[in-house]
């Protein structure tokens, strides 16, 4: 995947969050798990931008560092969504496989480029 496409996938997963979170009940616990899902998800996106602008090897690998981190933290809040009855299972289950496939390929590449400094 070239990171052309990256940023459009990532973008798309803010995206579909922003959806999401609309749907959420407006709750203490839906304002407050959506307001945290909202953060890190389009922390994602922005800060992979900011991986491709790196100007040094340390500061790409410090910036997708941060990729890897809001990415699974995405997970988790998908994860409360899904296990706290905040919306139905099967309506966020695709949004929770894209964030997971998200931290894995962003995993991947942060080993690798250590792997390579």
């Amino acid at each position: 995947m070239t990171p052309e496409e990256l940023k459009a996938r990532t973008k798309q997963f803010a995206l579909r969050v922003m959806t999401l979170i609309d749907s959420l009940p407006n709750s203490t616990k839906g304002r407050v798990v959506a307001n945290q899902l909202m953060r890190a998800a389009t922390s994602v996106g922005a800060n992979y931008r900011a991986v491709c602008r790196g100007r040094s090897t340390a500061e790409f690998i410090s910036k997708l560092g941060v990729v890897v981190e809001e990415s699974d933290e995405c997970c988790y809040w998908l994860e409360l969504i899904m296990e706290g009855g905040l919306f139905p299972v099967e309506k966020v289950e695709d949004l929770y496989q894209e964030a997971d496939e998200i931290t894995a390929i962003m995993t991947a590449s942060h080993k690798t480029a250590c792997r390579n400094r």
